[in-house]
C-alpha cells in the first residue's frame, strides 16, 4: 500500500498531540495517512505497553488511518544506529511516502529528539540505491525511495514554526484522537500517579496552543511544523 503521509512517533500519542489534526483533515481530503510508532511507550509511569497498544489502536480508528504500526523499538534507548535506519528504511520502501511527519527536534522527552534524527536519517538513506533491504515476509529487493519533505511536529516545547496547518474544523478529531489514550491523560478518576502530562493544565493546552497557533494567522486552530529545508510556494496567493 502507497501512502501519502507516514506519520512517525517515538511514542504512541506523539503523532496525535502534534500532528493529530493535520492527519484528520488531510484524511477528509482523501490521502491515504499511516502512523508508525517507534517504541510501546513501555517505560510510561501510567498504563501499561499493552494498554496502549489497544489505545494506539483505538485512536487509529478515530482518526481512520490507512494503517498503524509499532517498531517495538526499546522505549527510552533506541539508537540512531544501522539496526534501527535499516529497520525504517524498510518500512519507507514499502509504504513509499510522499511526505514524512516525526517528532520534535528539540524536546523535553530525550526519545523525542532522538527519533527525529532517526527517522529524517532514515528517509534520506531510503533513497540510497545501494543499500539493499527486503521487506518482512517477501522476496523480493526494494526500490529505493525517498520522500519528498520530512516535516517535524511541534511537541511540549514551544519551538518556533516555520510554517502552520489551518486545522479548523477538525480540533474535535484531534482531540478525540488524543483522549483514546485514557491511561494516560487527565482522569480526575485515576488512581495512577500523576505525570507532567496526565494533569488538566496539559489537555487542556493542547487547545489553547491551536488556538494560539490558529490566532496568529487569523484562523480559529492551527497545529505547527519545522523544516528541514525552504518551504516553497508558487505564488503570494498560496499563504493565507
Amino acid at each position: 500500500m502507497k501512502l501519502d503521509i507516514l506519520v512517525f512517533g517515538a511514542h504512541p500519542d506523539d503523532a496525535e498531540l502534534g500532528a493529530g489534526g493535520t492527519i484528520a483533515k488531510e484524511i477528509s481530503l482523501g490521502k491515504k495517512v499511516g502512523i508508525i510508532d517507534l517504541t510501546r511507550g513501555e517505560l510510561g509511569t501510567r498504563g501499561s505497553a499493552e494498554i496502549r497498544d489497544k489505545e494506539a489502536a483505538a485512536s487509529a480508528r478515530v482518526l481512520g488511518l490507512s494503517v498503524r504500526e509499532n517498531m517495538e523499538f526499546a522505549d527510552g534507548f533506541f539508537l540512531n544506529d544501522q539496526k534501527h535506519q535499516l529497520a525504517l528504511i524498510r518500512k519507507i520502501r514499502t509504504y513509499q511516502p510522499d511526505i514524512v511527519l516525526c517528532n520534535a527536534i528539540e524536546d523535553r522527552h530525550i526519545d523525542h529528539a532522538r527519533g527525529s534524527e532517526l527517522v529524517s536519517n532514515a528517509c534520506f538513506l531510503s533513497g540510497l540505491v545501494k543499500i539493499d533491504t527486503m521487506a518482512e515476509g517477501d522476496d523480493q529487493w526494494q526500490q529505493a525511495w525517498r520522500p519528498k519533505q520530512v516535516y517535524h511536529y511541534i511537541q511540549w516545547k514551544n519551538l518556533d514554526p516555520d510554517f502552520v496547518v489551518d486545522i479548523t474544523g477538525f480540533m474535535d478529531k484531534k482531540m478525540e484522537s488524543i483522549m483514546a489514550y485514557s491511561s494516560q491523560f487527565y482522569d480526575p478518576e485515576s488512581k495512577e500517579p500523576s505525570t507532567p502530562i496526565s494533569s488538566k493544565n496539559f489537555t487542556d493546552s493542547v487547545t489553547y496552543r491551536a488556538r494560539d497557533m490558529g490566532r496568529i494567522i487569523g484562523v480559529e486552530y492551527a497545529e505547527g511544523f519545522t523544516a528541514e529545508r525552504f518551504v516553497g510556494v508558487k505564488s503570494l496567493s498560496d499563504i493565507i
